[in-house]
């Protein structure tokens, strides 16, 4: 299992670097153009995509120091490290898409003139470039949250790319200037609702909130369901990092004295049903009640524990 991580890590960092060359590459050509033809729409296509080689170099640097060895200090090692770097990427995207909304809504009071022909050219080679750096990360985007959020950065600045040729052939057969703004606003409003999805993931971790895939109620369920367990209490389920759930909880049973049997079925259970494998069961006596007993003299009653 062990060797599988890395390996999966390894090969993460790898799409990482490639679509962080390829992205780079873009930026700098759409800067260029926007300079150029005035687009506000390539701009924002571009502040997407600087926001991307942004987000891929933070997701780079996550994928290492994620990879680092737990310490005195660190128990459970850097493994946040990704769940800090989305949190950051997703801020940052928020904050772009209010610039973009901003600069679009006074560009459409007074529209300019953009050529289309210089657009078409670099939308082509804008998505061109994020459909190749998508194909390299979607093996790992369903795995890892710190890649899915650079695979959703890509994918939006495609879908970006794709708003820059619309405006493009528009501009080139019609000659209605608005379309650049419009265009802007698309791309604006497309980068709020994914970055929302994406921020409410990590908030969730952050907060050590229940991973949704996994229903609290039905592993209490499942683990009351071994032979010598008769109820569970304080549990707690929660994400270390992207596909590490981790567990703690109470576990009362009827005889301590198979704490082995009843700790490895109850692992076993984890494992194959909710793929949880980071688990902390304490194993509990039912408490005894206490003994009434009456006094003869005085006819009160007292309390004495077996």
């Amino acid at each position: 299992m062990g060797h599988d991580h890395h390996a999966g890590a390894s090969r993460s960092r790898r799409a990482l670097v490639g679509a962080l060359a390829l992205s780079s590459t873009v930026l700098v050509v759409e800067i260029i153009g926007s300079l150029w033809t005035g687009s506000l729409a390539l701009a924002a296509d571009a502040g997407h995509m600087f926001a991307d080689v942004g987000g891929l170099g933070l997701a780079l640097f996550a994928s290492w120091i994620a990879a680092r060895p737990p310490t005195p200090a660190k128990t459970y090692g850097y493994q946040r490290a990704e769940i800090l770097a989305a949190l950051l990427n997703s801020l940052v995207m928020m904050a772009l898409a209010a610039v973009i909304l901003y600069e679009a809504y006074h560009r459409l009071s007074e529209p300019r003139a953009v050529p289309g022909g210089p657009l078409l050219v670099i939308g082509v080679l804008g998505l061109g470039a994020n459909l190749a750096s998508m194909w390299m990360l979607r093996r790992d985007a369903h795995a890892s949250l710190n890649v899915r959020a650079a695979y959703l950065e890509v994918l939006g600045d495609a879908l970006g790319s794709l708003g820059v040729l619309v405006a493009a052939v528009v501009l080139m057969t019609t000659g209605w200037t608005p379309i650049d703004s419009l265009v802007s606003v698309a791309i604006g409003l497309l980068i709020v609702a994914r970055t929302w999805r994406l921020l409410s993931q990590v908030v969730n971790v952050l907060l050590e909130g229940t991973p949704p895939h996994l229903d609290v109620t039905e592993i209490e369920i499942a683990m009351r369901a071994v032979a010598g367990v008769r109820r569970v209490h304080d549990l707690h389920v929660w994400t270390l990092t992207s596909g590490r759930e981790a567990m703690s909880a109470h576990v009362v049973v009827d005889d301590t004295g198979e704490s082995n049997r009843l700790l490895d079925e109850l692992h076993r259970v984890l494992h194959a049903r909710f793929g949880v494998d980071h688990t902390t069961i304490q194993l509990e006596r039912e408490p005894q009640a206490p003994l009434q007993i009456r006094s003869r003299a005085t006819g009160s009653t007292g309390a004495t524990s077996r």
